[in-house]
């Protein structure tokens, strides 16, 4: 830094303030240090200017596989406005949803100077040891968590499943008929309790759930062994799948046995992909609102470098309507 002051004829302390972009230098005096800059091959010593302000402006984001769109799609957006907000982002994956694991990658992340954590489990932790967060560090949990010293948030599974199953009821379909998610997830639990209990409290039958894994030749397995076990005047009316590419699944085995949707089965969706609206016909479905949770992630984020206590964040869900729900024909 000596050397490009030296060069560029400008005091130590103009040469530091275009090094860190703060904003009161002249276009002319930053245009002159950036030029000598580039030709002395000098950088900014990142690690010596996060000791000095302690922040390494970085999010570490852990995650157990993206093939799940949830995850997948929250990667991407808690990384998106990291970079908008000036941090970068380290992605740390596990093989396996264990407490050991989970303290593991933390621990990783903690060495490799991160300032927050964000923990992304779609799966209910096996606790061969309770998961830790390293003393001081920040983190944020997505996914429904109950320790309260750690930042949660979640998009509104229970009220998404809700305004599900409700639109295809107030349809006018007797009960309705439930592809759920993987084993072990936190989510497809809490979307597969709630379609459980709106069935329940509104004293319809409660089918036996058809087991998916999200992937959509799992929905299509799930809807083949139904219709092959089940009497063509017995099969559903109403489908509520866990996800949209469950329910793209579903739609094939339908099509293939000749039922048209929405005119013999109507169909709701959860997550509203890009492609839901290309479907045939087009899938209603329930939306996450996944710019809405990047947004928050940083600001949670940047607030609990601030100081502020943990916080839970509710995000909220709502119900798009398209083309795959209509009411009951006679049978």
């Amino acid at each position: 830094m000596r050397d490009v002051a030296r060069v560029s004829g400008m005091s130590l302390q103009t040469v530091s303030r275009v090094a860190n972009g703060e904003p009161n230098v002249n276009d002319a005096t930053r245009d002159r240090v950036l030029t000598v800059m580039r030709e002395l091959g000098y950088r900014p010593n990142l690690a010596a200017r996060a000791m000095r302000r302690g922040s390494y402006k970085t999010i570490g984001i852990v995650y157990q596989g993206l093939h799940a769109v949830g995850t997948r799609r929250t990667v991407e957006a808690v990384s998106e406005y990291a970079a908008l907000n000036g941090y970068a982002t380290t992605l740390m994956p596990i093989a396996a949803a264990t407490g050991l694991a989970t303290s593991g990658a933390f621990t990783r992340l903690e060495e490799m100077a991160v300032d927050v954590i964000v923990s992304i489990l779609t799966s209910q932790l096996e606790f061969d040891t309770p998961m830790q967060v390293p003393p001081g560090m920040h983190a944020i949990l997505i996914g429904p968590q109950s320790n309260p010293d750690v930042s949660a948030m979640d998009s509104d599974q229970i009220g998404g499943s809700e305004a599900a199953v409700s639109h295809l009821l107030e349809a006018g379909h007797h009960t309705v008929h439930h592809i759920a998610g993987a084993p072990g997830s936190f989510f497809a639990a809490r979307r597969q309790e709630t379609w459980e209990r709106m069935l329940r409290e509104r004293g319809r039958p409660v089918p036996e759930p058809l087991q998916g894994d999200w992937s959509a030749h799992s929905g299509y397995l799930a809807m083949r062994r139904l219709i092959e076990t089940t009497p063509r005047e017995e099969l559903p009316t109403a489908i509520f799948s866990a996800n949209d590419q469950m329910a793209l699944g579903a739609y094939r085995a339908l099509g293939e046995e000749g039922l048209r949707i929405p005119e013999d089965v109507s169909v709701v969706g959860f997550d509203d992909i890009e492609e839901a609206v290309d479907f045939s016909p087009p899938l209603t479905t329930i939306a996450q609102d996944w710019d809405l949770l990047g947004r928050e992630v940083l600001r949670v984020a940047s607030e609990s470098l601030d100081g502020a206590p943990p916080q839970r964040v509710l995000l909220p869900t709502r119900l798009v309507v398209r083309e795959s729900v209509a009411a009951p024909r006679p049978r």
